[in-house]
């Protein structure tokens, strides 16, 4: 399979020292474009993957009809947390 490249992008000259100060030993600008790029598209499609379930979830529930209140459900998480908590200690 053949690579190609991504469009070449101008940025501030902060922008880019900001980035080359961040370099791991051995990371080249390049390497480190690349890896942002990646981290970011699997972040987007983890990002639309839990708004349709989301929106999955709500289309499910008025079907049904069943609903739980936020007040409920904020109640339960409360709980949730007090006992992790108390475990913790």
């Amino acid at each position: 399979m053949k690579t190609s490249t991504l469009p070449p992008l101008r940025v501030s000259p902060q922008l880019r020292a900001e980035a080359e100060a961040v370099l791991a030993p051995g990371e080249s600008l390049s390497s480190f474009v690349h890896d942002a790029v990646t981290r970011t598209i699997e972040f987007r499609r983890s990002q639309q993957e839990f708004v349709e379930r989301g929106l999955a979830s709500a289309a499910k529930a008025r079907r049904a009809g069943r609903y739980v209140s936020s007040d409920a459900a904020l109640k339960t998480l409360r709980r949730q947390l007090e006992h992790a908590r108390s475990r913790d200690k």
